[in-house]
């Protein structure tokens, strides 16, 4: 099967080893990859802060980078979703809206392709240690990504699992909100560190790499023994 892979602009400048993580498992799922060089940034970070106008142009590269892929696979919830996103933006438009459903039609976070479409829930991973999954708000709540990461993570060797509390509040990233209401989002990452440290985890996992840049970069301020890590390096362990 061969699969696109639409890597987002976090992972390609800060977080590689979680593209490379990725790409690495699905191989390792029988998966050919593409890599398009010509994307760019989906827009969600202007389009969130009202730049709709100025957003379209980037979403126009986007959907005409993929037009070809079969399957596009993002390991991150929040852009694949902005990939969903893109048809309701082009409504009524009759050569965009058309494009943006087939896009959203064959886009899927990493987790969710590997539950859904390749059938398969146990990836011969092995992490050894405490565990708990922070839950994203545009991957649970927009996207509805909500049992395939814990599917998976349920038969990952070694690990030994602890729900986080008050999963389904937000860390305080929230793309431009972070900058914008610095004050807010740091209140909000630190109860989000309050509750991983009181499950004794040795690892905080997520699925989106702003969500672990900030919930990790607050960890490592405080001096937590807490190491983030995102869903992709977990299953792709031995």
């Amino acid at each position: 099967m061969k699969v696109t892979l639409f890597a987002t602009c976090l992972v390609d400048m800060f977080q590689s080893d979680v593209g490379k993580a990725t790409v690495e498992l699905l191989e390792r799922l029988g998966c050919e990859i593409d890599f398009p060089e010509s994307q760019v940034c989906c827009g969600q970070p202007a389009y969130n802060s009202g730049y709709v106008k100025e957003s379209k142009e980037a979403m126009k590269r986007m959907i005409d980078t993929f037009a070809d892929a079969e399957y596009i696979i993002c390991p991150s919830g929040s852009c694949a979703y902005m990939f969903h996103e893109y048809q309701h933006v082009f409504k009524g438009d009759p050569v965009w809206e058309p494009k943006a459903k087939k896009l959203a039609a064959k886009t899927y976070e990493l987790t969710q392709f590997i539950v859904d479409v390749l059938k398969t829930e146990d990836v011969g991973a092995r992490l050894d240690g405490k565990a708990t999954y922070h839950t994203s708000c545009h991957m649970t709540r927009l996207l509805g990504v909500k049992k395939a990461p814990m599917i998976l993570l349920s038969h990952v060797k070694g690990l030994e699992f602890t729900e986080l509390p008050g999963k389904e509040q937000c860390c305080g990233f929230g793309g431009t909100f972070s900058v914008k209401m610095a004050q807010i989002s740091e209140q909000m990452v630190d109860e989000k560190v309050q509750h991983a440290e009181e499950t004794g985890a040795d690892y905080l996992i997520g699925a989106d790499a702003g969500c672990l840049m900030n919930i990790g970069g607050r960890i490592d301020r405080q001096g937590k023994p807490i190491k983030t890590l995102h869903i992709a390096q977990v299953l792709n362990s031995r």
